[in-house]
């Protein structure tokens, strides 16, 4: 919530010096929520979507685990294969 606070002070500033802002918002998880991290690659790449911005995406998708914990006992750690960690 203070990062909201202080941006929203950063764009008023801006906007009461005559600038301007455009700003892109993404909801991540509702977009990507059940899509296999393979093929949400591949379709960006089939897009020709930047490279660095595919990079990012796959960074930010590669190597996350979960686990579960059902009162004290905890499952195995799985690998994330689809939708948003």
């Amino acid at each position: 919530m203070l990062q909201l606070i202080k941006i929203n002070d950063m764009w008023t500033d801006m906007l009461e010096e005559g600038g301007q802002i455009d700003v892109i918002y993404a909801d991540l998880e509702k977009a990507f929520d059940k899509v296999p991290h393979n093929r949400l690659i591949q379709k960006l790449q089939s897009y020709n979507v930047n490279t660095e911005i595919i990079e990012w995406v796959r960074s930010f998708l590669s190597n996350r685990k979960l686990r579960v914990k059902v009162n004290n006992s905890f499952s195995n750690w799985m690998a994330v294969l689809s939708g948003i960690p």
